[in-house]
């Protein structure tokens, strides 16, 4: 397993990191305790999470689950969505958003279900319109002085929310955010637009997830045919007809060719591609079964020429 490094930090992690939006909710005790042991085997040691994942149960489970392998692994959460059990709508004031309040509050929740007294990386969820910036960046910066949180990242964020963000704590002389994660993948490319420019500029990693296109670059889904039962795109049809577009057929076909004719498949080509971008440390990929950790694990293996970079651009 490789390691880089994160932003303009010191801290090292694995070019594949570990999704859990699945712990708690499809996956039990025992089938998450099988993933994470497979994940510290296959040398993976960044876990991302958030407050929200299984109503807190993914939490939950990593902390017990780790024990006394927690000090190897880095792990990442979030906080500033509501949080219910799966299902169940939020309700009442301040149970969500970028305020001192909800940041305050779900930090602490999230270290007494992750059992420790560190978070290794914490993502505000999203942007939040009502709160001024300021009051977000100086709630983060007290955490990480209090040595609660060590390093901070955004997730779903535009390029000028990010600048908001990065230029109110320079103002301020506050700590910074080293990492945003958002949507990223070979038929989801906002990303590169804005966001990607402005993350090289300042020094600020993108941590991609949906990597494979919520399933649609694994194969498992056919053209002209209806999706699996118990796939992603069967349980959310919305979700489904954003990727199943005439023009990702198109350059599905292209890619299982251009990746076939090298041995390997499109699921490995699409952590290798983004693997290949300057600004991109790491790829989160869930997992629900052990084998899926060790082929992610794989995939980061393939190294793309600067030729075969630019041959899958053409295609783009």
């Amino acid at each position: 397993m490789e390691y880089r490094r994160l932003g303009q930090t010191g801290l090292e992690i694995s070019t594949i990191g570990l999704g859990t939006n699945n712990f708690g909710g499809r996956m039990d005790y025992d089938a998450t305790k099988k993933v994470l042991n497979q994940t510290m085997e296959e040398g993976i040691n960044f876990i991302d999470c958030a407050n929200t994942y299984g109503g807190g149960k993914s939490e939950e489970f990593i902390g017990k689950a780790l024990g006394k392998n927690r000090q190897e692994m880095i792990i990442a959460t979030k906080a500033g969505a509501g949080l219910g059990p799966p299902g169940t709508p939020i309700t009442g004031p301040n149970q969500r958003g970028a305020t001192r309040h909800h940041i305050m509050q779900q930090a602490e929740l999230s270290l007494k279900r992750l059992d420790t007294d560190y978070i290794d990386l914490f993502y505000m969820h999203r942007w939040d319109p009502d709160t001024p910036i300021e009051e977000t960046m100086r709630a983060l910066d007290d955490l990480v002085h209090s040595g609660k949180v060590r390093y901070l990242g955004c997730s779903n964020y535009t390029a000028w929310q990010m600048v908001e963000a990065i230029w109110a704590a320079r103002a301020n002389n506050l700590y910074n955010y080293c990492c945003i994660q958002n949507e990223y993948s070979l038929v989801s490319r906002d990303v590169e637009r804005e966001v990607a420019p402005v993350s090289e500029r300042y020094g600020v990693s993108v941590i991609p997830f949906f990597p494979l296109a919520s399933g649609f670059l694994t194969g498992k889904y056919a053209q002209g045919e209806e999706p699996p039962e118990g796939t992603r795109f069967a349980s959310s049809p919305n979700m489904g007809n954003r990727y199943l577009t005439e023009a990702n057929w198109s350059l599905l076909g292209k890619l299982q060719s251009f990746s076939g004719e090298r041995g390997h498949s499109v699921a490995e080509l699409a952590f290798a591609w983004l693997l290949g971008s300057p600004v991109v440390p790491s790829v989160i990929a869930g997992a629900t079964k052990p084998e899926q950790v060790t082929a992610n694990a794989k995939a980061a293996e393939w190294q793309l020429s600067a030729e075969e970079m630019a041959e899958i651009r053409e295609m783009l």
